[in-house]
This record gives structure tokens, C-alpha cells and sequence, in this order.
């Protein structure tokens, strides 16, 4: 499969969408933050100086969707026509959970979104709990499932629900 982004010459571009069908596009996306257990707690009991941790990453999550065609050269500018993010906290293994739900109508996808949501929740997390926590680790940033579009669903995992 030839790579999308490259014209003839091997040159970076957009890809053209033009012709493409607007269908309702939605993208699924996961990651997680792992730390200390008593990190944990603090973020669950609001103990944390920066505040709540978890309303603040929700927040900056919702904005990077926003701008991801701005962070990453050759997306798309989207319409962005829903947005969540959501968490869900594993006490046992030292981990908060985060999902992305992206939604538009457009000729393009929103895989993207989801993402970089996620990626900037974590990051919102990370800083937030840095002075708390060195031991931190973003991990597994994926997409879970997409919907729309000449490809249909794919579901690759489940999320959290």
C-alpha cells in the first residue's frame, strides 16, 4: 500500500479529500498513566496542589482535540461535532485509564483527535503529579475503534466503557 502523504517524488503533502464521501466519522482511542499507588490516592482524594488533576486533563484533552491539525503537520482541520474524555482508576495496578471519544461529519477521519486527546490527558496528568511522582509512565496510546468512511467500523479492542 502506497503511503498517503508523499506525492510522486517523495515529497510531504495533504492528502487530497476532496471527493470523498462526508459520512459520520467517530474514533475510539486509549492510553494510560501508571505511578506510585499513594499518587494514585491523591488524585482520587483531591490532594494533589494543582487541583483536580483528572477535570483539568479532561479539559486540556477537549482543547488538543481542537487543535490537532495545528499540532501535526498533515491533518485535516476537522469539525469536531463531539468530544470526551474519561478515566477510569485501576487502584491495584497504579493506573488511570484514558478513553477519547472523537465525532464529526466530514471526508475524513478523526482518529487523530481521539489520540491526541489521550496523549495530552496523560501529558495533563504527568505534569500535574510530576513533583509527586518521577517514576511515571505514559503507555499505551492506541486506537481502539473507528467508525465511517470507505472502511466502515473496525474494532480492535474494547474500551472502557
Amino acid at each position: 500500500m502506497p503511503l498517503t502523504h508523499l506525492d510522486d517524488e517523495g515529497r510531504a503533502r495533504m492528502v487530497d479529500v476532496t471527493d470523498k464521501a462526508v459520512t459520520v466519522r467517530e474514533a475510539v482511542a486509549a492510553g494510560r498513566v501508571t505511578m506510585q499507588p499513594k499518587t494514585l490516592a491523591l488524585i482520587q482524594e483531591g490532594g494533589l496542589p494543582k487541583g483536580d488533576v483528572l477535570a483539568v486533563a479532561r479539559v486540556a484533552g477537549i482543547m488538543a482535540a481542537k487543535h490537532t491539525d495545528q499540532l501535526i503537520p498533515l491533518c485535516h482541520p476537522l469539525s469536531i461535532t463531539h468530544l470526551a474524555v474519561k478515566f477510569a482508576c485501576d487502584n491495584e495496578r497504579g493506573e488511570v485509564l484514558i478513553e477519547a471519544q472523537a465525532k464529526c461529519a466530514g471526508g475524513t477521519g478523526v482518529e487523530m483527535e481521539a489520540l491526541t486527546a489521550v496523549s495530552v490527558a496523560a501529558l495533563t496528568i504527568y505534569d500535574m503529579c510530576k513533583s509527586n511522582d518521577r517514576s511515571m509512565r505514559i503507555e499505551a496510546v492506541r486506537l481502539l475503534q473507528k467508525s465511517g468512511g470507505k472502511s466502515g467500523e473496525i474494532i480492535l479492542e474494547k474500551g472502557i466503557g
